[in-house]
């Protein structure tokens, strides 16, 4: 991967950049995806932020062996410390967990003013950040479900609007776990995705019923359940 091919991860990331935006990438690593977007004129502008020293440095060594020092800033801060209000229209944060991303927003979102969308690529727990985008009136308006590397991402992408929207006449608890617009597609990543989380958390639950009973082990296996019920749902409703 570099400045002129990215991820099919990053590349999806990059396809929902509005046309001729500013952008803050957050956790930007070695700025390919800045680079990326502004030489293939997908945005004009980009900040690239990094919290730690080697990747920031890094982030710097690509924009200046690009030449793009004069569309690329690369900032060194804590997730949205990075930026100020009305200074970038698109942020994307990639490759985090949605734990971490939902935090990073929340932290940040004094910062939020000016910003019309949101490119998210949690890599665990998505729920996490379709929730936040719920109670902070985000709607979301898209979802990919990707495999790369014989692992599979998510990318979310909201924009300020009705926060209920993509929820209508479906199961909430279901649609916030899985994706309301993955779940109505239902593609065979998805499937595979789910399936094998089911697995999983079935095997959970026989190791649970063959231990020693206490109140922390019957409340994370009647979760457990509830999910295995919900994904089983969602994957049988054709």
């Amino acid at each position: 991967m570099n400045e002129l091919h990215l991820s099919k991860r990053l590349e999806t990331v990059a396809g929902y950049l509005i046309k001729d935006s500013s952008f803050a990438d957050i956790g930007s690593d070695h700025a390919y995806l800045p680079c990326y977007a502004v030489i293939k004129r997908l945005a004009k502008t980009a900040i690239a932020g990094e919290i730690t020293e080697g990747p920031f440095q890094s982030a710097k060594n690509q924009v200046i062996k690009n030449e793009l020092s004069a569309s690329i800033e690369v900032r060194k801060g804590d997730g949205l410390e990075v930026i100020e209000p009305n200074e970038v229209d698109c942020i994307t944060i990639a490759g985090m967990g949605g734990g971490l991303i939902s935090k990073i927003l929340d932290d940040g979102k004094e910062k939020l003013e000016g910003v019309s969308r949101l490119i998210l690529q949690p890599n665990i727990h998505a729920d996490f950040v379709r929730m936040w985008l719920m109670e902070n009136e985000w709607e979301l308006i898209s979802e990919q479900i990707i495999e790369e590397d014989d692992k599979i991402y998510e990318i979310l992408v909201a924009e300020r609007g009705e926060v209920n929207k993509p929820y209508i006449n479906k199961n909430i608890d279901a649609a916030i776990l899985t994706g309301p617009f993955l779940m109505e597609e239902k593609n065979d990543v998805f499937k595979k995705k789910w399936s094998l989380e089911c697995e999983h958390w079935k095997k959970i639950v026989q190791q649970l019923n063959a231990a020693a009973a206490t109140r922390e082990k019957r409340v994370k296996q009647k979760e457990l359940e509830r999910k295995i019920q919900l994904i089983e749902e969602v994957l049988d409703n054709e």
